[in-house]
């Protein structure tokens, strides 16, 4: 598992995101990809969507874990 440069989200990929979640996490699980990129807290489990635009901006560290969907 290492950090690597976004090429493309899969279902399983961890991100770390640059602001603290109010929970206390910065590390969210990718669970949906579609339009938009469900991401949800590895600590409370607050789910949320992101533009994928957004999600880019806001990703510090990007472990890329999930299989591929190809």
């Amino acid at each position: 598992m290492s950090a690597t440069v976004i090429a493309e989200w899969n279902i399983g990929d961890l991100v770390t995101l640059q602001k603290v979640h109010p929970c206390g996490s910065y590390e969210w699980k990718v669970y949906r990809i579609g339009a938009d990129i469900g991401i949800k807290c590895t600590v409370c489990d607050r789910r949320l969507f992101m533009e994928r635009s957004t999600l880019k901006k806001r990703t510090k560290t990007f472990y890329q874990v999930g299989e591929s969907q190809a």
